[in-house]
C-alpha cells in the first residue's frame, strides 16, 4: 500500500478526468490519476476533432488528450498508466488498487467514460480512424461527397445518419432487423431523407480495405445472401456501455450501468463524485465531458474544505 494519502483519486483519463485533474491540482489538492494502460478515452480513436473550442483548424484527438495530460501534470497531478483493479469505497480513506499497489484518498472522482460496442468483425479494429468511426458530429466533414454506412437501429444511429447526410452523397443504414427501435420522430426524419437507403435484415460480416475502408461484406439474416457494398466509411452506432463495472455494488446505477447523480456530480456515497460519459447518456461530447470534469473537481474541492478536519 502506498503511504501517501491523496486528496483525490481520479479514475479515468478522458476529457472529464483530465479536466477534473487540472482543477483539483490548481485548487491545491494532491491528485492521482489512475489513467489505465490504454489511456485517453474515445478521442484516442479519432482523427481530427473540429468541434472542440480553441482549435479553429481542428486538432487530432490523441494530440488533444496529450495536451490535456501535460497540462494536468504541469499543475502537479500524478499520472498512473495502470488499470484500476479494485475499488473499496466502504473504508476511509478510500482505496483504489492499480498495478498491484493500493492507493488511498480522501475523495474519488469516477470518470471512466463509456465503451463503444463494436461489431467485432474482421477488418474493424484495423481500420478504426481510417474509415471506421463512431462519432458523426466529429468526423462527418471528412466524408463530403462520399458514400458511408451507419450500422444500428436506435436513436443514436438515426442521429448519426442525419448528420452524415449534410456531407455525404449517400448514407446506408444497415440494421439486422426489419424495423427500427428508434423513436417515431427520428424514423420519420430518416424515411424523408432522399440521401438515406435502409438495408433491412442485414449484418456486416467484414470490413474490407488496406489503408482505408473500401467496402463491406454484408449478409441478409433471412436469406443468408451475401454481397458487397463499396463505400468510404462505416459508422458503428450499436450503442455504448458505461465503463462502470468496477464500481458496481456500493455505487448506485441505473439498469444500464450509468452512475446515478445526486445534486450536481455527487454519487450516493459522500466523497465520491462522477463526471462524463459514465453518467451522461445524453450529450456524450468531449466538451460536455470536460465541463462535467470541471464541476466534479469544484465539488471535490468544496467537499475537502468542508471535511478538512476528518
Amino acid at each position: 500500500m502506498s503511504e501517501k494519502i491523496y486528496d483525490v483519486i481520479i479514475v479515468g483519463s478522458g476529457p472529464s478526468a483530465l479536466t477534473a485533474a487540472i482543477y483539483t491540482t490548481r485548487g491545491n489538492a494532491s491528485t492521482l490519476i489512475v489513467g489505465g494502460e490504454s489511456w485517453g478515452g474515445q478521442l484516442m480513436l479519432t482523427t481530427v476533432v473540429d468541434n472542440f473550442p480553441g482549435f479553429p483548424e481542428g486538432v487530432h484527438g490523441p494530440d488533444l488528450m496529450l495536451a490535456m495530460r501535460h497540462q494536468a501534470e504541469r499543475f502537479g497531478a500524478t499520472f498512473l498508466e495502470k488499470n484500476a483493479e479494485t475499488v473499496d469505497l466502504d473504508v476511509r480513506p478510500f482505496v483504489v488498487k492499480a498495478g498491484g499497489v493500493e492507493y488511498r484518498s480522501r475523495s474519488v472522482i469516477i470518470a471512466t467514460g463509456a465503451l463503444t460496442q463494436w461489431l467485432n468483425v474482421p477488418g474493424e479494429k484495423e481500420l478504426i480512424g481510417r474509415g471506421v468511426a463512431t462519432c458523426a458530429p466529429c468526423d462527418a466533414p471528412f466524408y463530403k461527397n462520399k458514400v458511408v454506412a451507419v450500422v444500428g437501429g436506435g436513436d443514436s444511429a438515426m442521429e448519426e445518419a442525419n448528420v452524415l447526410t449534410k456531407y455525404a452523397d449517400k448514407v446506408y443504414i444497415i440494421h439486422r432487423r426489419g424495423e427500427f427501435r428508434a423513436s417515431k420522430v427520428m424514423q420519420d426524419k430518416i424515411f424523408a431523407n432522399h440521401k438515406i437507403e435502409v438495408v433491412w435484415d442485414t449484418e456486416v460480416n467484414k470490413i474490407i480495405g488496406a489503408d482505408k475502408v473500401d467496402k463491406i461484406e454484408i449478409e441478409n439474416t433471412k436469406t443468408h445472401g451475401i454481397k458487397e457494398l463499396s463505400l468510404d466509411g462505416v459508422f458503428v452506432a450499436i450503442g455504448h456501455k458505461p465503463d462502470s463495472d468496477i464500481f458496481k455494488g456500493p455505487v448506485e446505477m441505473d439498469d444500464r450501468g450509468y452512475i446515478k447523480v445526486f445534486d450536481s456530480t455527487k454519487t450516493n456515497i459522500a466523497g465520491v463524485f462522477v463526471a462524463g460519459d459514465v453518467h451522461d447518456d445524453r450529450y456524450k461530447q468531449a466538451i460536455t465531458a470536460a465541463g462535467f470534469g470541471c464541476m466534479a473537481a469544484m465539488d471535490v474541492l468544496k467537499y475537502l474544505e468542508d471535511n478538512s478536519s476528518s
